[in-house]
């Protein structure tokens, strides 16, 4: 097929996607559109990279330290409107920080750190950028319905990124392939390297994976059965970049995920016993890991041993020549200056990492052991939320359980606990909870009633009269008070 025509036909799907997507009206307001374009970027290419591929130069970052201005410039507007939006809502950032205490703790120690880096400045415009992603997610999360949120969130994000990395991949290879660090031509897509090609295609697969197994029991109705089929469609493209991307860390994640998935969906497995079933597993993988070496015989499986026993001696290195073990470098500040300079010129590190190739180290090497404990009791409370949410809204619980484990294992081989990831996006998405009432009377619109009812609106459960109106968020000029309902 011509380049000209696919272009011409991927465009005309993609117009198909949201002209479909329109067309159903759903219960989203237009601010979700700022969560879709930060998932793009933080999926696909900075803005002054985007510029530079269509041949726009001026704009790129003069060093790692450094960034664009730019893309600062664009990334704080964006962060800026998203706190607007939440003021519009009259959100309670108080109660949510109550319900949020180790997470909170995370966020302020990470800013805390950059009292003892060797770039402050640096380290604090990082911070900001990093908080861009719970400040999106809590505009995804106080729209009208959350969980129809997030999916048109992943939804409207995955019409171009898929059918673009796909058009680039196989006719316009300048864009979608490059050289890497290991002078062998890799499979990108609309991103920047096959990792990160491999990571937005997990964790929308997992996300279609979950959508295809609630749309295929009403695949016989008709609206249903043509969303099922989209899906199906858009699993399909996201399987197709997995495969291209050979990242070994992202198929393992992508199984385990689908399987926990899946497992939490058998009528025998007590969801109230969640926690038991996790650490006898995380008890059976450590034993027959030590037993029997199973990672490394699945990743020999998939041919990239090799790669696997490059990381390892760059952990050794680095953990070797660390000295801030307590408190860590300061947040981002590791691969800096004199520190990254040094590590550069070992010849064995001729592919010059940025990143230690796993999570929990990177978060060591910038934050401590400080830092690695507060991530820690993060996780366990993300887990302790999960397996609440499997009990209360099932549905919603076994996509943040999967998606909880696969953050746990993919940041074994790659760091995702950093910068603007999707991985990361996805860890806060997993992490934050919502009190019961974080919505206020000014910033809600009425619908009525027909009979008395418990009424369940986001986080918020009211027992509503018959007769009366409900207010769900949205439309500022409705004034009336809350109390009105009773």
């Amino acid at each position: 097929m011509p380049p000209t025509l696919a272009l011409v036909l991927t465009l005309g799907f993609i117009s198909y996607l949201f002209w479909r997507d329109v067309r159903e009206r759903p219960n989203v307001t237009g601010a979700l559109w700022l969560p879709v374009v930060w998932v793009f970027i933080i999926c696909s290419r900075t803005l002054s990279q985007w510029l530079n591929l269509f041949g726009v130069t001026g704009f790129a970052s003069s060093s790692i330290e450094e960034g664009s201005t730019l893309d600062a410039v664009v990334l704080s507007a964006m962060i800026v409107s998203a706190i607007f939006v939440l003021r519009r809502r009259q959100i309670s950032l108080s109660e949510i920080a109550r319900e949020n205490k180790w997470l909170v703790i995370l966020i302020l120690y990470c800013l805390l750190s950059a009292l003892w880096s060797d770039s402050a400045f640096t380290s604090v415009k990082r911070w900001i950028k990093m908080l861009g992603h719970p400040i999106m997610l809590l505009v995804v999360f106080t729209e009208p319905e959350p969980e129809e949120a997030w999916a048109r969130l992943m939804k409207r994000a995955s019409y171009v990124l898929f059918p673009i990395s796909i058009l680039w991949m196989k006719y316009y290879p300048a864009f979608g392939r490059r050289y890497e660090t290991d002078g062998a031509l890799h499979n990108v897509g609309i991103t920047v390297t096959k990792n990160e090609l491999g990571v937005i295609s997990i964790i929308f697969g997992l996300f279609f994976f979950w959508y295809v197994l609630q749309a295929w029991p009403k695949r016989r109705e008709n609206a249903s059965g043509k969303e099922l089929l989209i899906s199906l469609g858009l699993l399909s493209l996201t399987g197709y970049c997995l495969a291209k991307a050979h990242s070994a860390t992202s198929v393992l994640s992508l199984l385990l995920g689908a399987i926990i998935m899946l497992s939490l969906g058998l009528r025998f497995v007590d969801k109230e016993r969640v926690g038991i079933y996790a650490v006898t597993s995380l008890l059976a993988v450590l034993t027959a890991q030590g037993l029997f070496d199973v990672f490394g015989h699945l990743v020999e499986l998939t041919g990239h041993s090799s790669t696997l026993e490059g990381r390892g001696h760059l952990w050794e290195v680095v953990l070797a020549t660390d000295h801030s073990p307590i408190l860590g470098a300061g947040y981002e500040s590791y691969w800096s200056g004199e520190r990254l300079q040094s590590i550069w010129s070992m010849p064995e590190f001729w592919w010059k990492p940025i990143q230690a190739h796993n999570g929990y180290i990177e978060v060591y090497l910038n934050l401590g052991i400080v830092g690695v404990t507060i991530l820690v009791g993060v996780l366990l409370v993300a887990f302790k939320k999960c397996a609440g949410e499997l009990i209360h809204r099932f549905e919603w619980g076994r996509l943040m359980m999967s998606y909880w484990a696969m953050l746990v294992v993919h940041n074994w081989t790659e760091a995702g606990f950093k910068g603007l990831s999707l991985m990361f996006f996805v860890f806060f998405c997993v992490a934050i909870k919502l009190p019961r009432h974080v919505f206020s009377a000014s910033a809600m619109q009425p619908f009525l009633l027909e009979e008395a009812n418990n009424v369940v609106y986001g986080s918020v459960e009211l027992e509503v009269p018959s007769g009366r109106e409900l207010y769900a968020l949205s439309g500022s000029h409705q004034k009336k008070a809350l109390c009105d309902l009773f």
